[in-house]
């Protein structure tokens, strides 16, 4: 599964250590992070947006950091996930992350 990572950057001088932490654990959990910490330097917010949606749109949930809500950028991409029914998730602590899809592939090793 492709999964969008949603989160404050502007105005968080620790965003990238925080976005790759959180790419790192939906790696671990077999998932592809799409992260759009991971940007060139020096465009406009606006430009940052439109490639958000694009990396948005091709992904197949978002997860949402703790931080979201105080964002402009991700409550705009949170409102567009909800209108468009794509599947999301709250990362409360990036390091404590499991993915519903992780614990059934758990189960599955069990039996």
């Amino acid at each position: 599964m492709k999964i969008y990572i949603a989160g404050k950057i502007t105005g968080d001088p620790y965003y990238k250590a925080k976005f790759a932490r959180a790419a790192a654990d939906i790696a671990d959990a077999g998932h592809t992070p799409i992260n759009p910490a991971m940007q060139p330097e020096g465009m406009s917010n606006a430009d940052y947006m439109r490639i958000s949606f694009a990396q948005l749109d091709s992904a197949d949930a978002v997860a949402f950091l703790p931080d979201w809500a105080d964002s402009k950028g991700a409550r705009i991409e949170h409102l567009l996930v909800e209108y468009t029914g794509k599947p999301m998730y709250d990362i409360k602590c990036a390091r404590l992350m499991v993915l519903p899809e992780s614990l059934e592939a758990r189960d599955d090793d069990k039996r």
